[in-house]
């Protein structure tokens, strides 16, 4: 992997670069699609490629271990085959989703045994076959094992979290040395930033994570419940320590705001549920604000989705249709809505790293922040 940083905003700490891989540039900043089962939800992978048009998406190694399991990716040659898509992807290293399970997990330093959501069977994860399972997914970035705390967190067992991710991102490391790559094509692997909310314990797992010499750093365990401005802090915190040279990736986030104050502090590549999950439920993101499509004000409103039709949804069916389609709980409503998201979203970060290499991003990510704020 390389990493080429093209720019810098004169006015903050944003960014523009290029990653190339062996699938292909990704111009930074990116926002990464989430598809969390080999499936961006109810899209499908033409609409994704010549709509949406993202250079990288995201895969979930918890769900994709369990559904389809690795054997089938393997037998496939590798996610990439398996579900058509011959861009980049990423894939988390499902220690997020084994924060999520709470109640039905266990931590230990030797990993995590932890019950499926589907059969209850019992399965363990520690950092070398969560390296395998990666390698076996097939992903061009992959992510260490690390221990997603929850907020809020006790200053102590924040501690004894962040030093248990370190060790277990030696252990990552350790794994990966001795191995050749799985399909014929580079994986780049990527440690993550914890310590919750406190700026000491970011400061040191930055220092720790920057030390590692990886060719890209995360930064995980925000967008978990904290204010944003707790989240924009601990950034500052990290992107400071982090190395200038190498691509930055917070992970989890988040609301078209919280992508764009991120920017500002230094963030290159980011990814979330929200712009599908919230789509599902009828709420869509514009450059103006956001709309709740099944407010009775839209039942008669035979405008364009949204005029500045980032995706051939947004000009073909109005508003008033789509609420139909919600209020008649048909999936093409769900299915509009999603690319309608994804297509901003895209938008949002292709037109941030034009003002950053036009020098001005600063006064518009202000204006932006201001407009997106509003309910239509």
């Amino acid at each position: 992997m390389q990493f080429d940083l093209l720019a810098k905003d004169p006015n903050s700490s944003a960014r523009a670069g290029s990653i190339t891989t062996d699938h292909g540039v990704i111009e930074t900043p990116i926002f990464m699609p989430v598809g969390t089962v080999a499936s961006v939800k109810g899209v499908h992978q033409r609409e994704l490629k010549e709509e949406i048009n993202p250079d990288i998406i995201l895969g979930n190694t918890y769900h994709l271990y369990l559904r389809p399991q690795t054997e089938i990716l393997e037998k496939a040659g590798g996610l990439h085959k398996f579900m058509n898509w011959d861009r980049n992807i990423l894939t988390d290293s499902g220690g997020y989703q084994v924060y999520s399970l709470s109640a039905n997990r266990k931590i230990k330093e030797e990993g995590v045994k932890f019950k499926s959501h589907i059969d209850g069977s019992y399965h363990v994860f520690t950092p070398e076959n969560v390296m395998e399972i990666q390698r076996t997914i097939g992903a061009d970035i992959i992510m260490a094992f690390d221990e997603c705390t929850p907020y809020p967190c006790d200053y102590r067992y924040a501690q004894r979290s962040m030093h248990m991710t370190h060790r277990w991102l030696d252990r990552c490391i350790n794994h990966l040395e001795k191995l050749p790559f799985k399909y014929g094509y580079e994986q780049t692997f990527f440690p993550i930033v914890q310590g919750s909310t406190y700026k000491d314990l970011r400061a040191q797992s930055a220092e720790y994570i920057a030390n590692s010499g990886a060719q890209g750093n995360a930064i995980g365990g925000l967008s978990v419940g904290e204010p944003a401005e707790e989240m924009y802090a601990m950034t500052e915190v990290v992107t400071a320590i982090l190395p200038q040279d190498k691509p930055r990736y917070l992970m989890g986030v988040g609301t078209p705001i919280n992508i764009l104050e991120n920017i500002a502090l230094g963030i290159d590549m980011f990814d979330c549920v929200m712009p599908t999950r919230n789509a599902r439920n009828g709420m869509l993101f514009t450059a103006n604000g956001t709309i709740n499509i099944k407010n009775k004000k839209w039942e008669d409103d035979f405008s364009p989705i949204d005029e500045m039709g980032h995706t051939f949804v947004d000009t073909e069916y109005t508003k008033a249709y789509l609420r139909h389609l919600f209020a008649a709980n048909e999936y093409l409503g769900k299915q509009i809505a999603t690319i309608h998201n994804l297509g901003f979203y895209m938008w949002l970060v292709r037109e941030a790293r034009k003002h950053i290499l036009a020098g001005d991003f600063r006064t518009w990510k202000d204006m932006m922040v201001k407009q997106m704020s509003q309910r239509l």
